[in-house]
């Protein structure tokens, strides 16, 4: 079983040889409730696709140990990187969706309350719905053993989602009567690729046509019709093995 991983807030100046300590959260949870022990492998990473390797040096109560570090890796940039622009999903749905695509591999996320979302993020809410998300992002990366963890955004508008379509070397809003499969679209092979999830209603004349003069054709996945916290993980699947990226 690979050694699990723990988030760290730097890894600078840290090198081979020497020890880190990891203690609050992220301590009591491997103390306390992994339960790990002396000699035990573990990662600490910083979310910024960099990793120290090592053992269990001492445990120190219930919320602290000290980690002998073996080996430091870095990954290299994910090339091309994908974001997926996520229309806010009824209930729980929302934070499933960004489980199963932090887990997949995706590489940003991006909220969007489109016209027809049921659910709305104002106030309170808001924050509190964007703070569910980022940690269940955080949680997943490190259940999937993610040495970069992925970029939950500030919700976006419409126009700002557009924008995003425009700098975009790849842009598509995934749609059940696309013309073309997604599977058969043509990458870079560098850059960023940006997709667009709409919501149970579907994504609004209007917007699709705002994301059309951005540059993003729709494009469908298959014969089925997912729903919207599983499109974008299925999707981001695909283009993770057309890439190379899963190879």
């Amino acid at each position: 079983m690979t050694a699990p991983v723990f988030l760290i807030d730097s890894l600078a100046d840290v090198r081979a040889g020497g020890t880190l300590t990891l203690d609050g959260p992220e301590g009591r949870h491997a103390v306390s409730v992994r339960r790990l022990r002396t000699g035990e492998e573990v990662v600490l990473t910083d979310g910024q696709g960099t990793g120290a390797y090592g053992t269990v040096a001492a445990v120190e109560g219930k919320d602290r140990l000290t980690v002998a570090v073996t080996a430091l890796r870095t990954e290299a940039p994910p090339q091309p990187t994908i974001t997926v622009v996520q229309a806010l999903p009824k209930g729980d749905r929302g934070e499933l969706a960004v489980e199963t695509m932090t887990e997949t591999g995706v590489d940003a996320i991006v909220p969007w309350p489109a016209a027809r979302c049921v659910t709305q993020w104002k106030g309170e809410r808001a924050a509190k719905a964007l703070g569910k998300w980022r940690a269940t992002a955080r949680e997943a990366g490190k259940q999937s053993r993610r040495l970069t963890l992925p970029q939950v955004a500030d919700p976006m508008t419409t126009k700002q989602v557009a924008a995003l379509l425009a700098d975009a070397d790849f842009a598509a809003v995934l749609h059940e009567e696309g013309s073309s499969p997604l599977a058969t679209a043509e990458l870079p092979a560098q850059g960023s690729i940006v997709l667009v999830v709409g919501p149970e209603g579907g994504v609004s004349p209007e917007e699709l046509a705002t994301f059309a003069e951005a540059g993003a054709r729709p494009y469908r996945l298959g014969t089925t019709v997912l729903r919207t916290s599983t499109a974008g993980t299925a999707a981001t699947a695909l283009l993770l093995g057309r890439t190379g990226r899963w190879s």
